[in-house]
């Protein structure tokens, strides 16, 4: 039986993955300007949970403006450190809250959990748009679902 952390590593496994393979996706073509927003909108948001959990301060906008190239090297980046952030939990650490600001300056505490369940649906929304807009464009859009990527063993 998988643990509760054991599942929050397979599912930050298919966020690495789903981001590169949405990624490829805009680098072969079309990468309409929302989709390229948006995929830049991901690592943002993923670099500031990151820094959130690690309570520092964070380190690039939630919304910043990055070529496809710099997505890459973030998100390769953002894989290696999610996995060293999941390594030094525990199962107990998963309900540890976390305090931050949001956007607003309001004042917030969110588990471990909860923040990677955010990370993990925050950017698959994110993909959905991104895979809209390809289509719109005339383009095929990657195909970034989880249980595809469990069948086809692109993650563990």
């Amino acid at each position: 039986m998988m643990t509760e952390l054991a599942r929050y590593r397979r599912l930050l496994e298919h966020d690495g993955w789903g981001n590169f393979a949405a990624l490829e996706g805009l680098k072969a073509g079309p990468a309409p300007p929302k989709a390229r927003a948006w995929m830049a909108h991901i690592v943002g948001a993923e670099r500031l949970w990151l820094a959130r959990i690690r309570q520092e301060p964070p380190t690039m906008p939630v919304w910043p403006e990055l070529d496809l190239e710099t997505c890459e090297a973030e998100l390769t980046a953002l894989q290696r450190e999610w996995a060293g952030c999941l390594e030094g939990l525990d199962e107990e650490a998963l309900e540890d809250g976390v305090g931050y600001r949001n956007s607003r300056g309001e004042f917030w505490t969110s588990s471990i959990a909860d923040i990677l369940t955010h990370v993990a649906l925050h950017a698959a929304y994110h993909r959905g748009q991104i895979a809209a807009a390809v289509r719109e464009a005339g383009g095929t859009p990657a195909y970034t679902d989880y249980i595809h990527a469990v069948r086809s063993g692109l993650i563990e």
